[in-house]
């Protein structure tokens, strides 16, 4: 049975029994959120800095696009100062079912709410939007099929006119054999958070790529238990690709963001206090257990900057209503 790979993904990961349905994304991949609850600390501080832009209202949303196991989102609130926790609405946003012991102050819905303001995160997520794949022919872009059983590929029919479009403006192709993927999916779901957005901060933490540095044969790539695997859509990997996020950027600017800003995991990380600076030996000598847990902290913060790794994950933070944190 040949299918667009959109259709694969979508089946292949949320269908039925898709591979979201049925895995948690800790068992299969290590995000900024399990390799430090340091990540967490640094939202709070702008979870924080977005409350007192809003002049501290009576409620303040931090909203958790693609929570996975929920962790994010325990981990805001078991940390958040207590004139802020009592205001704090947490919202868990993911399709795969409440995990077991999550505190009960946390919603958990498969889509956002209606109306947010405050900070809404999506960490990995809008890397899992399913998406087709083009490759360029002598006669212009075709779309890629697939055979969800064996990941065997032929070419299929031109894309739509819409998706023309947008490959023109954000990944044209030059050469025949050349391939990209269709943002366009990733680009509507990221306007539709903002367009929930009546006043904060959105903002979207993934594998990223600009125009002017697409991958000339893309980026889909499949992951289970830890490892690079063949990305065929029968259920049993992970299906991810990297994100056009100044694509993303605009389509949130269409949806009504006011301000925007792109950057890497690591600018924004140490903008917001994470720095892995190793401790001093000084502490070693008067109190060895502290200078151990501050050593430990400074590794696990080293990860979440690291350029050549975490750190060189794209950030893109939009705007809303004046709403930008302040320093």
């Amino acid at each position: 049975m040949w299918v667009t790979w959109r259709d694969a993904i979508q089946e292949a990961l949320y269908g039925d029994d898709g591979f979201y349905r049925r895995e948690r994304p800790d068992q299969h991949f290590r995000t900024s959120v399990h390799a430090s609850p340091s990540f967490a600390r640094a939202l709070l501080e702008l979870a924080c800095r977005v409350d007192a832009a809003l002049g501290r209202p009576p409620v303040i949303d931090f909203v958790d696009v693609g929570s996975g196991d929920g962790l994010l989102a325990a981990r805001i609130l078991a940390a958040a100062p207590p004139d802020l926790a009592v205001r704090l609405r947490v919202t868990a946003v993911d399709l795969s079912s409440r995990p077991t012991g999550l505190d009960e102050r946390i919603a958990w819905a498969a889509t956002p709410p209606a109306a947010v303001e405050g900070l809404v995160v999506a960490n990995e997520w809008l890397d899992n939007i399913p998406l087709d794949v083009v490759e360029q022919t002598p006669s212009g872009p075709r779309l890629v099929l697939v055979d969800p059983a064996t990941g065997d590929e032929r070419l299929g029919p031109t894309p739509d006119a819409a998706d023309l479009a947008w490959l023109k403006r954000w990944w044209p192709m030059c050469s025949p054999g050349c391939r990209a993927e269709i943002g366009r999916p990733r680009d509507e779901a990221w306007a539709s958070v903002l367009v929930r957005l009546s006043r904060g901060m959105a903002v979207a933490v993934d594998y990223a790529h600009q125009r002017d540095r697409r991958p000339p044969l893309g980026t889909l790539t499949g992951y289970r238990g830890g490892s690079i695997v063949p990305a065929v859509p029968d259920g049993t990997c992970d299906i991810t690709a990297h994100v056009a996020l100044d694509a993303c950027a605009a389509a949130g600017e269409a949806a009504g963001a006011a301000s925007t800003t792109l950057t890497t995991q690591r600018d924004a990380l140490r903008e917001l206090g994470i720095r892995g600076e190793r401790p001093s030996l000084e502490l070693a000598g008067h109190d060895p257990t502290g200078y151990l847990r501050a050593l430990s902290r400074a590794s696990e913060e080293a990860e979440l900057i690291d350029p050549a790794g975490l750190g060189g994950f794209g950030w893109l933070s939009q705007s809303t209503n004046q709403a930008e944190p302040v320093s």
